[in-house]
């Protein structure tokens, strides 16, 4: 892995930490989630603004930056639920409750 991967897992490391730290303070995982997506929309549309110099131009690219954005998440949505799915066991900690259950 190269240094330049390590840095760019280390910053999504430390984003799951901050996640983390606030199901820590009680948020609910899902509601942790949701202002996770909000932070990541929220700082992509700045950074899609910063490259701009006029809001006209952004509007204009408006459908293909998203276009672009929905398809990276979703390619590294894709790949994170099949690391879950082959890896279920070691990565969930199902209770035997749950387990009779299912």
């Amino acid at each position: 892995m190269s240094e330049r991967d390590t840095a760019f897992f280390d910053r999504a490391d430390a984003f799951i930490r901050i996640a983390n730290e606030q199901m820590e303070k009680g948020a609910a995982a899902g509601e942790v989630s949701a202002s996770f997506m909000y932070g990541l929309a929220r700082y992509t549309a700045w950074f899609s603004a910063s490259g701009w110099t006029q809001s006209k131009d952004m509007a204009d690219a408006k459908q293909e930056t998203i276009d672009f954005f929905v398809k990276e998440y979703r390619q590294m949505l894709e790949m994170n639920m099949d690391d879950y799915i082959q890896n279920f066991d070691q990565y969930i900690q199902v209770s035997e409750e749950l387990k009779q259950k299912g």
